[in-house]
């Protein structure tokens, strides 16, 4: 492997398309549609297939999910206080997950993860910022809301104000960094001679595979923390 070989490697580039002034990542939007769609078949495939006596294994996922995720929400804040988080963080789970392995199938670069592309993780991280602020708002009132940003003192104000603003970026930009990351290696391993390279490809995916079910947990798990200390800490003052 030479440094002109590393040079060519071409990570981080889109097939693109031109609408209304503005460029969009065609290969991410449609990889993006691709695990919703995988997403919504497994979720009514498991439907359908539900059953009280043995379950199937996707059943058994799925039940093992919710059953870690609520016991996460009813520990933090109680089930009572934001029921709404078990779907959303168990719907966040599953479609980054989904995401993350979509790199994962032969595809000719036609799949890809769309959480590699930063533009995926900025989007997900602020549906989840933005729900958490209009729910904090909502359930405390516009002045209360206000008010947590000068607690425990008008002093902190400059530093309550910036933790939050950073929450989307930090959010954003660990499960894009981690995803890119296996993108950057795997083309790394492809310039190794074909007689070697299916050795640490295979290596690598499986451990990709592995990372990608632990972003998806993490930041499904970050989503519930986030809600737990905006929602906690207002109700406790």
């Amino acid at each position: 492997m030479n440094v002109e070989a590393i040079g060519k490697i071409d990570v981080g580039t889109h097939v693109t398309g031109q609408f209304a002034g503005m460029t969009f990542n065609l290969d991410t939007i449609w990889s993006t549609l691709a695990a919703a769609a995988v997403v919504l078949g497994l979720g009514v495939w498991m439907r359908r297939k539900m059953t009280s006596d043995v379950p199937s294994g996707i059943q058994l996922t799925w039940e093992s999910a919710v059953s870690t995720i609520e016991n996460q929400v009813e520990q933090s804040m109680g089930l009572r206080v934001a029921p709404f988080l078990v779907p959303l963080a168990v719907a966040l789970f599953f479609f980054i997950l989904i995401a993350n392995w979509l790199e994962l199938i032969p595809s000719d670069d036609k799949l890809v993860a769309p959480t590699s592309d930063v533009n995926t993780t900025y989007a997900l991280a602020l549906l989840v910022i933005i729900l958490m602020h209009a729910v904090s708002v909502r359930r405390n009132g516009p002045g209360n809301y206000t008010r947590h940003y000068f607690r425990p003192s008008p002093a902190l104000f400059p530093i309550n104000f910036i933790e939050e603003l950073v929450k989307p970026f930090t959010l954003a930009l660990r499960l894009f960094g981690n995803i890119f990351s296996g993108t950057i290696l795997i083309a790394l391993i492809g310039l190794f001679p074909a007689w070697l390279s299916w050795a640490p490809t295979a290596g690598w995916k499986l451990f990709d595979a592995a990372i990608g079910v632990i972003q998806a947990f993490i930041f499904a798990l970050l989503t519930l923390l986030y809600f737990s200390f905006q929602l906690s800490s207002e109700e406790g003052h």
